[in-house]
């Protein structure tokens, strides 16, 4: 019996001058020791050829096809070349970069889209650089979702750990404009996305969701904020009665122990800060960015582009390990959710 082909993931390039190539090359050195799924990088080739040598890394770098990578992979780095020069020097950021880390996203979206990739793995990119070239997006998600169709899935981002996984209904917005932003229909509409995902893409069969309190206590039934009687507990009811477990509004100082963790499988915030520090505080080197709602599988190492330490030798690739290897596990129960729903 033939076994069906499984395509390789796709790792963007991301920002030149950032850390992104230093993790890849790190990451591939380590492929045997972490058991790391065959990945391919769209880039540029030349880029992490000559990142490879002043890092002082051995690290054969091959330009293929995605269809090929896989077979290369125990022996070399392989590239998809993407067609820009990636010119920037580690740590020295220009907007002549930014053609090349726009293009590593736009080869891997469409080779995931024509099933040439199972997943795509995102290095940081720097949106200053794209900003100052005319990028128009508020960051890479959202890109990421312009190019998934039309029109644009509603991204969702996840920071998932072994520890804890935590979903922001708001996100990059200064918090002044957290309580006008924060509505029923966002938490419902957040919280319908991750349940679907933790069910698809993550295997849990009835989701358990806690949902913090925009204010402190809770609120404490309105003498602390009414946010929370008008929006968070109406939305609760909400999702409990499309049968979605769903619980809440509860404070948030007291969900992210360790017996509180045991009890629900995501912690949904009001806001950004409210989830993503417990996480990166009990699981900073490990933690994934997972992107919720797109038609593929999308994971990133939960770090930017630290350009103070690109090409020294000295960034941790724990992070981009953990991406990969989470995104083979998400694209593959993605795989097998989709071919079970097809006809006899």
């Amino acid at each position: 019996m033939t076994r069906a082909f499984s395509p390789a993931l796709a790792l963007s390039a991301g920002e030149p001058a950032g850390i992104g190539p230093d993790v890849a090359l790190a990451a591939w050195l380590r492929r045997e020791e972490h058991q790391l799924p065959p990945f391919f990088i769209t880039g540029d080739a030349e880029l992490l050829r000559a990142r490879a040598a002043h890092l002082g890394l051995a690290v054969p770098v091959v330009a293929c096809t995605p269809e090929d990578a896989a077979a290369h992979f125990a022996t070399a780095l392989p590239v998809v070349p993407t067609g820009p020069a990636a010119t920037a020097a580690p740590g020295r950021p220009d907007a002549s970069s930014a053609p090349a880390a726009r293009a590593a996203i736009d080869t891997a979206v469409g080779l995931v889209q024509a099933g040439r990739a199972a997943a795509i793995v995102t290095n940081p990119i720097s949106k200053a650089v794209l900003y100052a070239a005319g990028f128009s997006f508020p960051g890479h998600t959202e890109y990421l979702a312009h190019l998934s169709g039309d029109p644009a899935p509603r991204p969702v981002m996840m920071i998932w750990s072994p520890e804890l996984a935590v979903v922001p209904a708001t996100i990059h917005v200064p918090l002044a404009e957290v309580p006008h932003l924060f509505s029923r229909e966002l938490l419902v509409e957040t919280a319908r996305i991750t349940a679907r995902d933790l069910t698809r893409r993550f295997g849990i069969a009835a989701p358990r969701l806690a949902i913090c309190g925009l204010n402190p206590h809770a609120g404490e039934e309105g003498t602390l904020g009414l946010e929370d009687e008008i929006v968070t507990r109406p939305a609760v009811e909400a999702l409990r009665q499309e049968g979605i477990d769903a619980r809440g509004p509860l404070p948030a100082d007291t969900l992210f122990h360790a017996a509180a963790r045991k009890t629900y499988d995501v912690a949904i915030g009001a806001y950004h800060d409210q989830v993503l520090a417990p996480v990166k505080a009990l699981a900073f080197d490990r933690a994934v960015n997972v992107t919720l709602g797109l038609p593929f599988v999308r994971t990133s190492p939960d770090h930017g582009t630290a350009f103070d330490i690109a090409g020294t030798g000295r960034a941790d690739p724990s992070s981009l390990i953990e991406a990969l290897r989470l995104a083979r596990r998400l694209a593959d129960r993605d795989r097998a959710a989709s071919a079970a729903r097809l006809p006899a």
